[in-house]
């Protein structure tokens, strides 16, 4: 992993310079006589190539970043979106992983010269390779298989120095979060991904999630085993990735990790306090029980009385379509700053399609759904881009509001159909108050 920031920050300037670079060869192109869309299909699998190549050797922030990314292609134009689409998942489970003598460094410095005695197996071979790290797979000293994740050696200065100079890309990549400013969710990632460095912490979220659902039918949470600063060991769980069931799954998959999925997200606030702040496909598989298996625990939000009441009010008030009742809320809470003047019903116009998933029996989450939002919202000669630009998202919102949105991202790219309504009903306080 690169540590110095001239040399990451060059990596990083690559990706622009190559994009203008492959411009204006396809402005060549084109006076040679081939068509806009053939270009078009070079340039965009040519930058989709070098994005993943630039991200993915980074690791770090820069990784992390793409990973977030990843889970909004679903809003990009299908004409657009393939080379894209691979190249993104591509970051959610997979980087060129550490040497092994860097490996085994790290993990005496962690674990102490002895740290073999520690595994009756253990293979050198990482299983995966992630933003900050990666994983190997062992067998524990009583038997159980077991999960090690290992930090990269200068993860933290990376993380930090990658973040800082991705502000100045941010414009390059609004095209993957069409509707979603950047500028932001790099402001939000950085401030996770400084917790994310310390395995500890990390650690201690998934002991809190592992109890809150210990037994439970429909998720499953490995529990740790033993921990470090840079190296944590939990039960090692066999399970289909999410990316794989998005890529080939069965309509019964798909609906299952879909429904699963959101059953997840929307009771761990309520039953540990926690929200899992990592919405990627590469966080969740499903076991062959049928249950899904989350990983991955540096990033959560803490919510100790659960998920906000207002925004299940929201929520109702715009399935009812009471506009004015809305807008009080909204100012109260913040969403509409003091002495912004708006139109109730473009605010209700704005956020009633949001809501349409609570609206009915069954909701089919698809990436149609998702590019109508993107387009709606980032149409800069409507009325819904003017109306959300005026409204404001305040701080203790602004996490709950990202992982949601990743979270329906991924629900759109498994092309899932269930309840979500039910689920909500259930776990989002204020969504089935009295009127």
């Amino acid at each position: 992993m690169p540590r110095k920031t001239v040399a990451r920050t060059a990596r990083l300037a690559s990706i622009p310079l190559g994009v203008a670079g492959r411009t204006v060869g396809g402005w060549g192109k084109r006076l040679a006589g081939q068509s806009a869309e053939q270009v078009s299909a070079e340039l965009s699998a040519r930058t989709a190539e070098q994005l993943f190549e630039v991200l993915g050797q980074l690791k770090g922030g820069a990784m992390k970043f793409g990973q977030a990314l990843s889970v909004f292609e679903a809003a990009v134009p299908d004409d657009m979106a393939e080379p894209y689409r691979e190249a993104l998942t591509k970051l959610q489970a997979a980087a060129p992983p550490m040497s092994t003598p860097a490996m085994h460094r790290v993990m005496a410095q962690q674990l102490g010269r002895g740290w073999r005695e520690r595994f009756a197996e253990f293979d050198d071979q990482p299983a995966a390779a992630a933003s900050i790290g990666q994983v190997h797979r062992g067998v524990w000293h009583d038997g159980r298989p077991v999960a090690v994740k290992v930090q990269y050696p200068g993860a933290d200065e990376a993380l930090l120095s990658d973040l800082r100079q991705l502000q100045r890309f941010s414009r390059l990549f609004q095209p993957f979060a069409p509707g979603m400013e950047i500028k932001p969710l790099l402001q939000e990632l950085t401030d996770r991904m400084t917790e994310e460095l310390d395995y500890r912490a990390e650690a201690d979220n998934q002991r809190r999630f592992a109890k809150a659902f210990a037994g439970d039918e429909q998720v499953l949470v490995p529990r740790v085993v033993a921990s470090s600063p840079k190296v944590t060991i939990t039960e090692w769980v066999d399970g289909k990735p999410l990316a794989a069931i998005i890529r080939e799954g069965s309509r019964a998959e798909r609906d299952l990790a879909g429904r699963l999925l959101s059953e997840f997200h929307f009771s761990s606030p309520a039953r540990a306090g926690l929200l899992h702040s990592d919405p990627h496909p590469g966080n969740f598989m499903l076991t062959p029980d049928g249950r899904l298996c989350a990983i991955d625990f540096g990033a959560v939000a803490r919510l100790p009385e659960g998920l906000p009441r207002p925004l299940g009010r929201m929520t109702r008030l715009a399935l009812q379509g009471d506009s004015a009742e809305l807008m009080e809320l909204m100012r109260d809470e913040g969403f509409i700053r003091q002495g912004m003047r708006l139109d109730p019903e473009h605010v209700l116009a704005y956020l009633a399609p949001f809501a349409e998933p609570a609206s009915v029996e069954t909701f089919h989450f698809t990436r149609h759904w998702m590019q109508r939002q993107a387009e709606r919202v980032g149409d800069l000669r409507g009325q819904d881009f003017k109306t959300g630009r005026s409204l404001n998202l305040p701080p203790q919102y602004l996490l709950i509001q990202r992982v949601t949105a990743g979270a329906t991202g991924i629900l759109c790219q498994l092309d899932a159909e269930f309840s979500m309504r039910d689920i909500i009903s259930r776990w989002q306080p204020g969504f089935a108050d009295e009127n």
